[in-house]
């Protein structure tokens, strides 16, 4: 694959080169790829997980918010709307041993580097997808004397940390405003956001010669 190749086929241009593949006339093939879109509509709508041929199944999915009284339960607890398309393995083994190519090229249209990959071809689970991104810790690492530390996390989560080295809870400290250390210490913290709680974020700030101790700054 190469980046410059992601163009948006056309719907006519799909029917048209499945239409020579199968030998069905074009005609045939915009018929049935209608009726099946309808099909699919109306099934993922009901809450079905609809296979789509060769490539997987799709679902419509919600983020809401839960409650443990009944009572409490209200259309307000809806969030957002999905769609989870879940890959097929057949499709996620081509993926994984596709070689990816990443071409740059200056203003001129000029080839000025091109590399191929060589990861190990992890594909991401679009189940895992679902969670809270994992905040990010900022700051300067080796420092002198201080650094000022600032975690962000998703858009209306709250982040938890700790600075002793233990796994985040949401008993944790909340973070507020920028940490000041002056010692080398390891910050890890998670988001939660509706119930929901990230993987931990991580990452140690050396101050050479020593170890733990820190103060919140402004």
């Amino acid at each position: 694959m190469s980046p410059d190749l992601y163009i948006a086929l056309s719907q006519e241009k799909v029917i048209k080169e499945a239409a020579l593949r199968s030998g069905v006339s074009r005609g045939v093939m915009q018929a049935c790829w209608d009726a099946a879109g309808e099909v699919i509509k109306a099934w993922a709508t009901e809450g079905h997980s609809v296979a789509l041929p060769g490539l997987g199944s799709m679902r419509f999915g919600l983020r809401a918010k839960s409650v443990e009284d009944v009572n409490d339960v209200k259309t307000s607890l809806i969030k957002t709307r999905r769609i989870v398309f879940t890959p097929a393995v057949d499709l996620k083994d081509e993926l994984k041993n596709t070689a990816i190519q990443i071409t740059c090229i200056d203003r001129t249209g000029k080839e000025v580097k091109r590399v191929t990959s060589a990861d190990d071809g992890t594909i991401e689970d679009p189940e895992e997808n679902e969670n809270v991104m994992a905040p990010e810790i900022s700051g300067t690492s080796p420092f002198t004397d201080s650094t000022q530390v600032t975690i962000q996390g998703p858009q209306g989560a709250e982040v938890r940390y700790t600075t002793d080295g233990s796994a985040p809870s949401a008993e944790s400290t909340l973070y507020s405003e920028a940490i000041t250390l002056n010692a080398t210490t390891t910050i890890k913290a998670i988001a939660i956001l509706d119930g929901e709680t990230s993987e931990v974020a991580s990452k140690t700030f050396t101050k050479s010669g020593e170890s733990g101790g820190f103060d919140l700054g402004n």
